[in-house]
């Protein structure tokens, strides 16, 4: 890629996806951006290593009105694109319509990858989920290679990704030059949405909040940080074999692990609460329920505490030998992520909330 090459981010405005943008601008990339909202925020606090820096509005960035449904504005983003970032996709635990799940990550991604190929996109970078992979036995690692253990999805999120990732593989087969990007658990500084699920549940143990450790904290899973993954992106753009999948991860570590990490950066020692999987599905399912009956966004559903009482370890072999992909260490990312937020509470304490 190079700056007289136009670039189409879709998904642009989420939790990677700025962090992505962040970077396709400092290499000078001109950026086209597909956002539902016009009217981004003047100041989007976007770490990078230690800095932050405000990316709205940028003379590089073009803005696109619309979504993954109004076709017109998706031509009308890709039009003189060379490449394409594909990061949209509904990852939330809960929808009052769960066809939602099937209509943007499915339907979305065909609908996506239909008018890249009418609009000659060159080359596509799909964001697509570990989740499709299926977990992991105990003392297993598994890779891109590993065939799922099991048919059963968790989740509606795993259900749509794996489908969708299927077709994409079958995208692939037929021509269309689609490379595939499987993110672990991400966390870091950015955007405190859903997205970025785990550097809120950083904060929110820190300050006491959240003491409850699921099953004791002994399932594993792959922690990422999220510029790790963001470069992931640019690596698979610039050196990954079309119609390949990349685990784009960090390291395996169980729960109980990685919030002891936060306790020795942090130097607290903080109050846990073991719960294990009889009242941790007692209580999602009273969520799911409060949710359908009153419309009230559960804090966590049965689905995703399921997902957290299995194995999620996996090996980034391949993206280290093929893109050069190198995950940053658990402890740095970590205590980079634990220092961001103590500078958000004070920016929060002098200026009010800053980073939801």
């Amino acid at each position: 890629m190079d700056a007289s090459e136009k670039v189409c981010v879709i998904g642009g405005t989420g939790f990677i996806g700025t962090v992505l943008v962040r970077k396709l601008l400092h290499r000078g990339l001109k950026v086209r951006l597909l956002c539902r909202n016009p009217n981004l925020p003047k100041s989007e606090m976007v770490s990078g290593g230690g800095d932050s820096l405000s990316i709205w509005p940028h003379p590089n960035i073009e803005i696109i009105q619309g979504d993954l449904e109004n076709h017109d504005a998706v031509r009308l983003c890709m039009k003189g694109c060379t490449y394409l970032f594909h990061l949209a996709g509904y990852a939330k635990n809960w929808a009052s319509d769960r066809s939602v799940y099937e209509r943007i990550n499915i339907q979305g991604m065909r609908d996506i990858f239909s008018i890249a190929r009418e609009s000659g996109i060159r080359r596509t970078v799909w964001t697509s989920s570990i989740v499709t992979l299926g977990p992991t036995r105990k003392n297993e690692i598994g890779d891109e290679n590993m065939p799922r253990i099991t048919d059963r999805y968790l989740t509606e999120y795993e259900k749509t990704k794996s489908i969708a990732e299927k077709e994409a593989l079958q995208w692939a087969a037929e021509g269309f030059p689609v490379v595939i990007v499987n993110p672990t658990r991400v966390y870091g500084p950015g955007k405190l949405t859903e997205g970025n699920a785990l550097t809120r549940l950083i904060d929110d143990y820190d300050r006491g909040k959240a003491p409850v450790l699921l099953n004791a904290g002994v399932n594993v899973g792959n922690y990422v940080l999220v510029e790790d993954v963001a470069e992931g992106h640019l690596l698979a753009m610039e050196k990954g074999h079309l119609g390949e999948r990349y685990i784009l991860g960090g390291e395996n570590a169980s729960l109980g692990e990685f919030l002891r990490t936060i306790d020795k950066i942090s130097g607290k020692r903080h109050f846990k609460i073991p719960i294990f999987r009889p009242g941790a599905l007692v209580f999602a399912i009273a969520q799911k329920k409060r949710a359908q009956w009153f419309g009230i966004y559960p804090r966590i559903t049965p689905g995703w505490v399921r997902t957290f009482l299995v194995n999620w370890a996996y090996s980034t072999q391949k993206a280290e030998k093929e893109l050069g992909y190198s995950p940053t260490p658990l402890w740095e990312g970590l205590t980079r992520t634990y220092h961001w937020l103590l500078d958000m509470r004070k920016k929060q304490e002098i200026h009010g909330r800053v980073f939801d």
